[in-house]
């Protein structure tokens, strides 16, 4: 490996940060914001929640901005998946499965289960849910996340993927490049199968009784976590290539993504949301595309030490990501219903403020004795 031509990205991870995943995080951060904001015009059953099974888009001016500024932001949750994949695999040689567990669950399981029931709870207090729903989501806990936090179900593959992290690392630190690649090429296959299934339907032995499909093992949020590590240790591209390349496959998985909502939502017209949101799938061919992009351009960060501020936005960012949902649905009625901006200035001001309002709340509780538990 020629760790010259590596932009000097692996002499980072020895420093206590690496400098580009800072950037990075808070990035992912917000387009995760975007997301949600752009849901607010042409899904959402009302302010500030998260959109259902039918979509329906108003005119073509929500056609063309949600499919930009949401179909763009589809890499945020791939970009926190890599960027945890880069700072943890392989898991550090002389560190037990247990001790691994242990680090990582304090620091996200608390916060989690946490903000489910603040979720469940403090909604009831501004009349958007009823105590019936507040003690079925408190019920429910154990099982799935609540009805007013359908953004937490990233914590599920987030720690499915920690769980299987000490696993796969014997395999990484073994793995050629040759091998990873074979691995990456059979997951690129695997993303395609959502397409396959709405031109040809069941694929590779799926049917009603069987869901395992031929590459069902290469499938799935894993194959982010290998990206991430083949880029760290095996790709040797000059910091002009890595801008090249990254450009070149953000543009692309840009515009593919984009178009795959565009060409689908006719405005006036009920949509099925899975069906019209077919290509925005966290594992598809051109969202693995646009987030490969995108992680190698902001590799291309050559600080070795970040502002102040971006060092601390980073580190907050775990809890901006877990209270920002309080947060939007006050900017939804203050942007789409007070004051009626259109669609390409109020997603934006819906995202910014948000996150700034999540941010400065989190800054605040992160001054309070023990707020880890809280905010991670």
């Amino acid at each position: 490996m020629n760790t010259e031509k590596n932009t000097g990205t692996l002499s980072d991870i020895k420093n206590s940060r690496v400098v580009f995943l800072d950037y990075l995080r808070i990035f992912a951060c917000f387009l995760v914001i975007v997301v949600h904001a752009s849901e607010n015009f042409y899904g959402a059953a009302g302010a500030g929640e998260m959109a259902g099974p039918q979509s329906f888009l108003a005119d073509e001016a929500d056609r063309l901005w949600v499919s930009l500024y949401d179909g763009f932001s589809r890499m945020s949750v791939p970009l926190f998946i890599m960027i945890s994949a880069y700072l943890l695999v392989p898991v550090a040689d002389g560190r037990s499965m247990g001790q691994f567990y242990r680090r990582r669950f304090k620091r996200v399981v608390p916060p989690f289960v946490i903000f489910m029931v603040l979720y469940s709870t403090l909604p009831v207090l501004w009349g958007q849910i009823d105590t019936a729903t507040m003690w079925h989501d408190l019920s429910r806990i154990p099982l799935n996340f609540p009805s007013l936090a359908g953004h937490l179900w990233f914590m599920y593959p987030l720690i499915s993927l920690y769980l299987f992290m000490p696993i796969i690392s014997p395999w990484l630190n073994r793995a050629t490049a040759r091998q990873e690649r074979f691995f990456i090429l059979l997951f690129l296959v695997s993303t395609c199968i959502p397409f396959l299934n709405r031109w040809f339907g069941e694929v590779w032995g799926q049917c009603f009784w069987n869901e395992y499909h031929l590459l069902w093992y290469f499938s799935g949020y894993l194959g982010y976590l290998v990206i991430a590590h083949y880029i760290k240790v095996h790709l040797a591209w000059s910091r002009t290539t890595r801008l090249a390349a990254g450009t070149a496959m953000l543009t692309v998985g840009a515009v593919a993504t984009i178009l795959s909502f565009y060409v689908q939502a006719v405005p006036g017209v009920i949509h099925s949301t899975p069906v019209l949101e077919v290509g925005w799938a966290m594992c598809t061919l051109n969202c693995v595309v646009l987030t490969t992009g995108a992680f190698l351009l902001f590799s291309c960060i050559r600080q070795t030490k970040a502002p102040a501020i971006v060092t601390g936005m980073s580190k907050l960012s775990f809890g901006v990501y877990l209270m920002h949902i309080f947060w939007l649905g006050v900017w939804v009625v203050v942007f789409k219903s007070t004051l009626a901006w259109p669609t390409v200035a109020a997603i934006p001001a819906i995202a910014v403020c948000t996150f700034l309002s999540s941010f400065v709340v989190t800054k605040l509780i992160s001054w309070i004795p023990g707020s880890k538990w809280v905010i991670g």
